[in-house]
């Protein structure tokens, strides 16, 4: 079970990879903050990744959780979703999913070591859910899609799988 903000979710649906979510963690918890923004807000503009969260949390592997805010997170301008996000990671002691480096930082103070997007194709390597090639695809999908990297964290990327589909 690991805990997830909306990027991730966002991001892996629109790459039809949402299913490693389920393959690696079994569940996923998301805040309502996270469910408003994603489901709630997305259908209302017909994004389709929204209908396809929303059909996870309906089939149960995607459970929507309500949870106050951790008081030093309210001081520090990250948007709900990802206060809600952390904040229920260090409440029920399970690790994070967020990509933006300030929602990283935030996970920080509360001692939580967030993981991204890019951490959960690398974990699908290097569990044989996806191989290298399969890999490289789903990385270059997500740029396609407008997921934002620098360069030096996809090459960092490409490194990091390179060394994982060598073992």
């Amino acid at each position: 079970m690991i805990v997830c903000n909306s990027t991730v979710l966002v991001y892996l649906s629109k790459i039809d990879r949402l299913y490693l979510l389920k393959e690696l963690f079994g569940e996923i918890l998301i805040p309502e903050a996270v469910k408003k923004e994603v489901i709630d807000e997305g259908k209302k503009r017909n994004y389709i990744d929204a209908i396809e969260i929303e059909k996870a949390v309906n089939e149960g592997w995607i459970k929507v959780q309500k949870i106050a805010v951790e008081p030093i997170l309210e001081k520090i301008g990250i948007d709900a979703g990802e206060a809600e996000a952390i904040s229920l990671a260090h409440k029920r002691k399970l690790e994070v999913l967020v990509d933006q480096d300030h929602a990283r930082d935030a996970a920080k103070l509360l001692r939580i070591n967030p993981k991204g997007t890019i951490r959960v194709l690398l974990l699908a390597l290097k569990e044989g859910l996806i191989n290298y090639d399969y890999y490289t695809l789903c990385l270059l999908d997500l740029v396609e899609v407008g997921f934002r990297m620098s360069e030096e964290v996809y090459i960092e990327a490409i490194r990091l799988g390179k060394e994982i589909s060598k073992k």
